[in-house]
């Protein structure tokens, strides 16, 4: 089993800064994408950023330029840094982690931390 744990979330104004964490443990052989998703309206995801086992990233197109996604392949640890945030950007972001077991390969989520962005 793989678990996620998220920190770093919490209340900023527009124009401010925060940074996301999310560490993965258990019992796998290895990491491979890993990244943030965030809610949007019902129970719809989008995609905030992710990257590789290589590092090669991916950007949804409302935050290029503002957030940068990275990873600490050691401590299977990936970080997400949003810049110039939005009240837009509001959200509970989702981290997630693809992950080889002994069973599968296959996508594991966190709980989720909330970004609240003020005007």
């Amino acid at each position: 089993q793989v678990e996620l744990v998220e920190s770093g979330g919490g209340l900023v104004q527009a124009g401010g800064s925060l940074r996301l964490s999310c560490a993965a443990s258990g019992k796998f052989f290895s990491i491979n994408a890993m990244g943030w998703y965030r809610q949007v309206s019902g129970n719809q995801r989008e995609l905030v950023a992710r990257i590789s086992i290589g590092g090669i990233t991916n950007y949804g197109d409302s935050v290029k330029g503002r957030l940068s996604i990275s990873r600490d392949n050691a401590n299977n640890t990936v970080y997400l840094q949003m810049n110039r945030l939005k009240p837009e950007d509001t959200s509970v972001y989702y981290c997630f982690a693809v992950a080889q077991t002994t069973d599968r390969l296959g996508s594991y989520w966190g709980q989720g931390t909330q970004v609240t962005v003020s005007s």
